[in-house]
């Protein structure tokens, strides 16, 4: 039994459809929304419309932009030697707000996982590999998440990447800033033994 009209059933069904929102929180999100002023509602609405239909790939670097090259690769201040590949365009953002990496990205938009139907050929895997052999880049760091997934796409982009002579790197893990060695498990603190640098 519907306890609400169809078009408000409808909205929750649509909030629902988003990644971490539960029944209870799509229904919450949908009456905040009937709360809301006309103008507000066509406003995020309107923006919603207007980012799908305005957001694209960067030919380059394949992060999202609102048509041509993203703000990065456009930079002449960024080091196009340098290129750090990231499953997802939120991972550009994390490392941004690090305010240290100073060189360009590369995005996958997503990893290698055959439990999820997802193989090389459904990365942007062949974009990368172009950019290398085009010649100016001296390091590709992989910056992948460490979990299976994320090991399983940095060995496989290291197998193709090393025979065209460029150094790969992957990013150092280990015990978090904050952290106490006593909460640690094994393979946190195998990577931050391996990841060790002199002071």
């Amino acid at each position: 039994m519907e306890y609400f009209p169809a078009p408000l059933e409808t909205l929750v069904e649509q909030f629902a459809r988003l990644p971490g929102i539960g029944g209870k929180t799509a229904q919450r999100l949908a009456f905040f929304v009937l709360g809301l002023p006309a103008e507000d509602v066509n406003a995020f609405a309107s923006a919603l419309v207007d980012a799908k239909k305005n957001i694209t790939l960067c030919p380059v670097c394949q992060n999202f932009t609102a048509g041509g090259l993203c703000p990065i690769c456009a930079s002449e201040k960024r080091d196009a030697s340098t290129i750090c590949v990231v499953a997802d365009p939120r991972d550009v953002a994390a490392m941004e707000r690090s305010r240290e990496y100073q060189g360009r990205y590369h995005v996958l938009h997503g990893v290698i996982s055959p439990l999820n139907r997802v193989g090389p050929e459904d990365l942007a895997i062949r974009p990368l590999l172009e950019r290398v052999q085009a010649g100016g880049v001296a390091e590709v760091i992989m910056a992948t998440n460490p979990d299976t997934e994320g090991e399983a796409t940095a060995m496989y982009l290291a197998r193709l990447l090393r025979p065209l002579g460029v150094k790969v790197t992957r990013l150092a893990y280990g015990i978090p800033v904050g952290g106490h060695l006593e909460f640690a498990d094994e393979a946190t603190l195998l990577r931050a033994l391996e990841g060790r640098r002199e002071l």
